[in-house]
């Protein structure tokens, strides 16, 4: 069997440049051998691609910038490939697909898919478009009330207008009322969101949210079950797994919960109504198709106490792979174990 090169992608110009890292470790110890070749391309905090040709075993402990070689991708159709640079020596190095283990800006929001567009090359995850309405969540919001997904009530803030914060303070006052979560449009990893209970907190988390975005949204607290779903394929082919549960050791699961406090805790499948886990499923499958998206995604859901409403949260394009990640946990207790996973990415990219 000849072997496919795979390009693996990680760090990244974002926020969420740590997460990336650990996700990619995961899935670079994952990927089966006997069938891909794997080349690691660290992008640093300030943008520069750093290729590492190492053993795989000792990635972890890896001085990238001191150990890393430079390389860019080719934007060429014909030879498609990375560009290792050494002095004035250039190697092309062909590559056959990407796995882009990129989270948040510059990474899921298809400024990176453009490039891979453009160099003609099969990568893992959605394309251009469904990556920026992902991970826009305005624009996901609008997509999900258009096929008749329940959201909470919520509105929009262009931080740059003091006109549209006064107005949005005002609809929280009257009509979403507080409690409510203020979160960056264009953010992850739950980085710079914050619950909120007055107009003083409401203030001061929409200037820490525009720290992220200079889009913000503010939308009714649910109290209610955090739940997920794991979205697998590509249009008719596209599988749902199991429901897991999500029970934060914090008031909601933000960064600290999510990745340093060892109290948090998922649940995989999640212990509820069998017709909600199939509601759950169903939506998710729906909104992954409505996006047009592909590969994979997360898929987030509420279910409100009061009413027992199954209640859209946000979908996720390129979820992480840490160990302590939903999407993997999700499918490994859906029966398909984590190398089996990545192989089925990188052969729905392929195909």
């Amino acid at each position: 069997m000849n072997k496919k090169n795979v390009l693996v992608l990680f760090g990244g110009c974002s926020p969420e440049h740590e997460v990336s890292k650990v996700s990619a470790y995961t899935i670079i110890a994952n990927i089966p051998e006997e069938k891909y070749n794997v080349y690691p391309v660290y992008i640093t905090k300030e943008g520069k691609w750093l290729l590492y040709d190492g053993s795989i075993d000792n990635l972890r402990n890896v001085p990238w910038e001191k150990f890393g070689t430079s390389a860019i991708l080719s934007p060429d159709r014909v030879n498609r490939g990375l560009l290792r640079i050494v002095g004035d020596k250039v190697k092309y190095i062909p590559v056959d697909a990407v796995f882009p283990v990129l989270h948040g800006k510059n990474g899921e929001d298809g400024t990176i898919q453009g490039l891979f567009e453009l160099s003609g090359l099969p990568y893992v995850g959605s394309g251009v478009l469904s990556s920026a309405i992902c991970m826009d969540k305005s624009f996901a919001k609008v997509v999900a009330r258009d096929i008749g997904l329940r959201q909470a009530e919520y509105t929009v803030v262009h931080t740059w207008d003091q006109a549209s914060i006064d107005a949005a303070v005002k609809r929280v006052q009257y009509k979403i009322k507080c409690p409510c979560y203020v979160k960056p449009a264009n953010a992850g990893s739950s980085i710079g969101i914050n619950r909120v209970s007055n107009r003083k907190e409401l203030l001061e988390a929409i200037e820490t949210a525009a720290r992220i975005d200079s889009k913000v949204i503010i939308e009714r607290a649910v109290i209610g079950r955090e739940l997920e779903c794991a979205v697998l394929g590509y249009r008719e082919n596209v599988q749902a797994s199991v429901v897991g549960e999500i029970l934060p050791a914090a008031e909601f699961y933000d960064y600290d919960a999510k990745y340093n406090n060892s109290e948090s805790k998922t649940i995989a499948p999640a212990d509820i109504p069998e017709e909600a886990s199939e509601e759950i499923r169903r939506r998710a499958m729906e909104i992954f198709r409505a996006v047009d998206g592909r590969g994979l995604a997360r898929v987030d859901f509420f279910l409100e106490n009061e009413t027992n409403h199954v209640i859209f949260n946000e979908i996720n394009t390129m979820p992480g792979f840490t160990s302590i990640s939903m999407y993997p946990m999700l499918w490994q207790n859906s029966g398909l174990p984590l190398t089996d996973l990545i192989d089925r990415l990188i052969e729905t990219a392929l195909q």
